[in-house]
């Protein structure tokens, strides 16, 4: 860093101080002096009270393992553990039904089911494809992956792959717009004629618009369960010659929303990190980012799409968003960065800076036409919270930031991430705290899994991980999520989400499985690039996601507390050698993939391959997971500390050789001294003493030391 400034009682790195006074503050009429005062009102003025909360956090967690302690080889007592969890104050009294009152709220999130991205705001070309992956073409991921059973060959244009990626998307018509008569492949045109679609549809309220001429237009505009699709007639694309009709595309509506992240997916650690997410949160608000991409030989500048114009069947011009909407992602309450130090020399809470910094920055989107948000809010996804002790916190601190940069009462939205265990558990009352301010919840299986074991850490060795999703507490975890959400009001308000596809190179297993997101009763479901977002949109025009809520709401709550407290430890099971070593493996191998490139590299998500060469999304949150669940078998001897080493740098070879063709990585094998390694070795063997089993304070510690040797 380029040393420090001394501003409004703190200290700043120079390099941030520059940009928010000289790029991220102009235009946003908020002065240098009162946003300083403004941080400072948080870092200086509000730490105290963080702090408090995260000692909080430790303090349960100690009580917890001593019941734990107390009650082993006793079976589990569900009224008993709920009776200690309630006078601890783990599990709070539960108030009067209520309806949230969240208002302001866009049509992606309020009205329109359909599928969200989650992209590292660190890169800027990922950043900008999911901007863009509003819209999709169907042709190109029915070609480009293995959606239709198999991927393509190499070695230029397959014809017969393209016809049949043509019978698919005609068959996905048929069903999604059925003709008044016939069917979409015996059509040799289309035209609209008096404000109807000539061949006639069975609803002719699907017809949306056109572009170009009536008689003969380039594009006609269709319209299902809130979701546009395009058919694209003699357009540009990769499918080779058109049909007999012209059709020579099908583009989806796919990503409605995206989370810019600032959390999970990247590796942020110094004010040079952050300056970099915040850059190009910069330049999505302000709709100027724009990156060089060479693709195929040829170089070219990706920006973001314009918006769509067309006509609609009455005659009147209209348009659609070119681009997702951006909801932000800032940090949890735990961290801290040394990007600025408080009056007491200690990192600041690095939600602070987020808090301040981004909503400030999307003060650019609000002052806009047209821009992100057209009912004037700033979406910020709040991750790692524990309990409603810590959500009305957060809503203090927008109530700062919105005093601060002179914003309307809750122009910030809250999006609550149903990932802590104390959250599930309280979870009407963590909504009840920000009832003015929610416009999101989701469910994060794989943190939340991460949770489960290091909170019941002492009440025993827990199941392996390929067995945790049979377990009561998961079903009962997402399916009151959902019911909870229904019965605070989200509908119409507020998205209630599903996690991730964790296989972005298994698209034909995603259409399989991934229809139960809808049918769950979510509004949303995370994808992992855009292809995936088309392909998923499809789910959403086969099942009316709003009628499925009113079914569920009518039908009364599912799950119970009771499942949701039950411990998923292993009870009478003897695991084979050969299990234990699988699990073992997998859990190391999947740590180092990702830990070496986060701390060599940067890297904040990766797709890493498994033991069986499948590629799978990695984030901090399968990490957490894989630490503890190790950690958890070292701890009550299922293994010991030889058999995890010596697994350890077995797979650290095995992922060196699956790096092999990256000029930029630093194997960690044969010597095993290297700070990634090492880092993942503390992951493991010091798991059960990090806070709440986070691997956070581990990867930002080695990812600096390596910062600094280099």
């Amino acid at each position: 860093m380029g040393g420090m400034r001394n501003i409004d009682g703190m200290q700043v790195a120079s390099e941030l101080a520059d940009f928010i006074e000289n790029k991220a503050l102009p235009g946003t009429d908020v002065t240098a002096a009162d946003f300083w005062a403004g941080l400072s009102g948080l870092v200086n003025g509000m730490g105290d009270e963080n702090r408090a909360l995260l000692a909080r956090r430790a303090d349960i967690q100690s009580q917890i393992d001593a019941w734990h302690i107390a009650q082993r080889g006793a079976p589990q007592d569900a009224a008993a553990y709920q009776a200690f969890l309630r006078d601890i104050g783990y599990l709070v009294p539960e108030g009067d039904d209520f309806e949230i009152d969240t208002q302001n709220v866009d049509a992606e999130i309020a009205a329109t089911p359909g599928p969200q991205l989650v992209v590292p705001i660190t890169n800027a070309r990922f950043a900008l494809n999911a901007a863009n992956a509003r819209w999709g073409s169907l042709y190109d991921a029915l070609y480009g992956t293995d959606a239709m059973g198999d991927l393509p060959s190499g070695g230029g244009y397959d014809a017969a792959r393209g016809a049949r990626v043509i019978a698919w998307g005609r068959n996905f018509l048929n069903e999604t717009f059925p003709l008044a008569s016939g069917s979409w492949e015996d059509i040799t045109g289309l035209s609209v004629t008096d404000g109807a679609l000539v061949p006639a549809l069975q609803n002719a309220d699907q017809l949306a618009g056109f572009v170009g001429n009536a008689e003969a237009p380039g594009r006609v505009l269709l319209k299902n369960n809130g979701l546009h699709a395009v058919i694209e007639i003699d357009a540009a694309g990769n499918i080779g010659a058109s049909d007999a009709a012209g059709i020579n595309d099908i583009t989806l509506e796919s990503a409605l929303s995206t989370i810019m992240d600032c959390e999970d997916s990247v590796a942020c650690v110094d004010a040079e990190d952050k300056v970099v997410a915040y850059t190009n949160w910069l330049g999505l608000m302000k709709r100027d980012l724009a990156e060089e991409v060479t693709k195929g030989g040829k170089s070219f500048t990706r920006v973001l799409n314009p918006d769509l114009d067309y006509v609609t069947p009455a005659g009147a011009a209209a348009s659609l968003k070119g681009r997702s909407l951006l909801l932000i992602r800032n940090v949890g309450h735990l961290m801290t960065n040394p990007a600025v130090l408080d009056s007491a020399g200690r990192e600041a809470g690095e939600g602070f800076l987020d808090a301040m910094i981004t909503v400030m920055i999307a003060m650019h989107d609000l002052k806009s036409e047209g821009g992100n948000s057209l009912k004037g809010s700033v979406y910020v996804v709040k991750p790692k919270m524990h309990g409603p002790e810590e959500v009305p916190f957060a809503c203090r601190i927008f109530d700062h930031v919105e005093a601060t940069l002179g914003l309307p009462a809750n122009t910030v939205k809250i999006g609550i991430m149903d990932e802590e265990r104390r959250t599930s558990v309280n979870l009407k009352e963590c909504i009840r705290a920000a009832k003015s301010r929610v416009a999101f919840i989701n469910t994060g299986f794989l943190d939340r899994t991460g949770d489960e074991i290091h909170t019941s850490m002492e009440a025993g060795p827990m199941l392996p991980k390929g067995e945790m999703k049979g377990t009561a507490w998961i079903a009962s975890y997402e399916d009151r999520n959902v019911d909870i959400g229904l019965a605070c009001g989200l509908k119409g308000r507020a998205q209630i989400g599903k996690g991730m596809w964790a296989m972005p190179d298994l698209m034909g297993e995603m259409l399989a499985a991934k229809i139960g997101h809808p049918k769950s009763g979510a509004t949303c479901a995370w994808v992992p690039s855009p292809t995936a977002a088309t392909l998923h949109a499809t789910h959403y025009h086969q099942f009316d996601v709003l009628a499925q809520q009113d079914a569920l709401r009518a039908a009364g709550p599912r799950g119970t507390l009771d499942d949701l407290l039950s411990i998923p430890v292993m009870q009478g099971q003897n695991l084979s050698e050969d299990a234990i070593s699988h699990e073992i493996e997998n859990n190391a191998q999947g740590i180092l993939g990702y830990v070496v490139r986060w701390v060599d590299q940067g890297v904040g998500c990766s797709k890493v391959p498994d033991l069986t060469n499948v590629g799978l999304m990695e984030d901090r949150a399968t990490c957490r997971i894989s630490s503890q669940a190790l950690a958890n078998w070292l701890h009550h001897g299922v293994v010991d500390e030889d058999r995890v080493m010596s697994a350890m740098q077995k797979m650290a070879a095995v992922v060196d050789g699956q790096n092999a063709s990256d000029a930029s990585y630093t194997p960690m094998a044969p010597g095993f001294d290297g700070i990634a390694f090492q880092a993942a070795c503390d992951l493991v063997f010091k798991g059960r003493i990090q806070p709440s089993g986070y691997t956070e304070p581990v990867l930002h510690a080695r990812r600096l030391e390596l910062k600094a040797a280099s």
